[in-house]
């Protein structure tokens, strides 16, 4: 079975950052862009990646395999 590839609809991310604070080995901020971006998918454990996906305030931030 594959790993969980993150996904951040980009319309919807308001750039709070928040994903990064947590994860940064797997999200980046683009503040020129004005959203989150995935880095590095399997850049750290995927409950890692799933605390970052639970602190964002507007849940933008999904499993691809899940949408």
């Amino acid at each position: 079975m594959a790993d969980h590839i993150p996904l951040i609809v980009e319309d919807e991310c308001i750039a709070c950052g928040a994903c990064v604070e947590i994860c940064p080995e797997v999200f980046t901020l683009n503040e020129s862009l004005g959203f989150a971006q995935v880095l590095h998918p399997g850049g750290a454990p995927e409950e890692k990646v799933q605390q970052a996906m639970d602190a964002c305030p507007v849940n933008c931030i999904h499993w691809a395999d899940e949408m």
